[in-house]
């Protein structure tokens, strides 16, 4: 692989979870609500899908091979949601650098973004950062990491 190729990374995560806003806010475009209806790729290098996909057991396997493609699973969690669709070691199920990020953490409490921050590393992510688009705060270190040789190993 290229040096200067940059990573194709997939966002996994469940409705309102904040996917599609994520990249967004990555690609530097306005933030405005969108519902992701099928896989997009934006900017050939961020994989969008539906949060539908991870809610119905009969379409994960439709996240399974859309992740062939990409260099880096993203698991994205709503700070303030109860419980969380991925399963533990669900990152297993992709044989690739893992990572979580926990979204709109301006509207959680501190003990919600650390029991999201729980339910990712549960599921296998390697390393969770906390977002939050509204306050465009945590992009700085997600963006780094996605640029950095460590996420190949």
């Amino acid at each position: 692989m290229k040096k200067d190729k940059k990573k194709r990374i997939i966002l996994i995560g469940r409705s309102m979870a904040g996917k599609t806003t994520l990249c967004q806010f990555i690609s530097n475009q306005d933030l405005k609500y969108h519902k992701t209806q099928t896989v997009q790729l934006l900017n050939d290098n961020l994989i969008d899908t539906p949060g539908e996909y991870l809610e119905r057991n009969y379409l994960r396997g439709a996240l399974t091979v859309t992740a062939v493609d990409a260099d880096i699973i993203a698991l994205v969690q709503q700070a303030d949601e109860a419980g969380t669709m991925f399963p533990p070691g669900y990152s297993s199920t992709f044989g690739k650098p893992c990572v979580g990020i926990v979204t709109k953490s301006d509207i959680a409490s501190p003990e919600q973004i650390e029991q999201a921050k729980g339910y990712l590393t549960l599921a296998g992510a390697q390393e969770v950062f906390v977002t939050s688009s509204y306050e465009g705060s945590g992009f700085d270190e997600v963006l780094r990491y996605f640029e950095t040789d460590k996420s190949e190993s």
